[in-house]
């Protein structure tokens, strides 16, 4: 009778199989955006741009921490992580601009699987996940905040090569966000 009922604490904690199936297209994107950054912090160090490539290689890796919070909660809830091939980067821009406009759309979808995520655990009426995903709700709201200031910034300089290096050592000072692990 002890085993049944081990058996049975296993499927209290057991996440439905959509939702696994969505968290685990969830962490491929965020690695996906991981892998998007991490390029884009490259393309920057290419063009001496070293204030533009920290803040890229900053952004880099708080998406690997956001999928690695994601894996974690999958495996506690007794999922399995089915990790997918990873689309090769854009790797060249035009301007600094565009990058951050590519990163904006980046996050904007982000933001949208989020929310579909937490539709679907609304659905499901699985409470765990929905507590679990209001961080990332939040999270993005701060993502894409931060990206459009640098766009909106990046407007005003124009093709002012001084404002363009002024915004290079601003970013280039912006701290590690702990919060992401």
């Amino acid at each position: 009778m002890c085993a049944n009922n081990a058996s049975n604490d296993n499927l209290n904690i057991m996440i439905h199989p959509e939702l696994e199936d969505a968290i685990n297209s969830q962490i491929n994107q965020e690695l996906a955006a991981s892998h998007n950054y991490l390029a884009m912090s490259n393309h920057f160090d290419s063009e001496n741009l070293n204030g533009f490539a920290q803040w890229m290689l900053l952004q880099h890796d708080e998406e690997r921490q956001h999928a690695l919070k994601l894996v974690g909660y999958l495996q506690d809830r007794g999922g399995r992580v089915k990790l997918s091939q990873i689309p090769v980067p854009r790797s060249e821009f035009n301007a600094p601009i565009e990058a951050f406009q590519v990163s904006l759309a980046q996050e904007q979808e982000n933001t949208a699987s989020i929310n579909r995520l937490y539709e679907l655990a609304l659905k499901l009426n699985d409470h765990a996940t929905k507590s679990h995903l209001q961080w990332f709700l939040d999270e993005q709201v701060e993502e894409e905040k931060s990206v459009e200031d640098v766009i909106a910034l990046l407007e005003r300089i124009g093709d002012d090569v001084t404002g363009l290096l002024f915004l290079n050592d601003k970013l280039g000072k912006r701290p590690s966000d702990s919060g992401a692990e």
